[in-house]
């Protein structure tokens, strides 16, 4: 793997790590009262989910990531 693929690599997985972190969080202040908001938040169900498909993507694309240099050797 180049330094190219290790980078995007690495990227894809802080995407990743990023998509995490917009999921968690935001707990309430009185624990008796349910807020709704906190845990159905668009953030949560659909900014995260997101986020994270495109950081496994972007690590899909770096091992899948094939140099000009390794297809001249290949003979390609």
């Amino acid at each position: 793997m180049s330094r190219k693929g290790i980078r995007m690599l690495l990227a894809g997985l802080l995407v990743m790590i990023a998509g995490f972190i917009l999921m968690i969080g935001g707990g309430s202040e009185d624990p008796q009262v349910f807020n709704y908001d906190a845990i159905f938040g668009f953030r949560r169900l659909v900014a995260a989910p997101i986020v994270i498909v495109a950081g496994v993507i972007v690590c899909v694309a770096a091992i899948m990531h094939r140099d000009s240099a390794e297809n001249k050797e290949d003979g390609q």
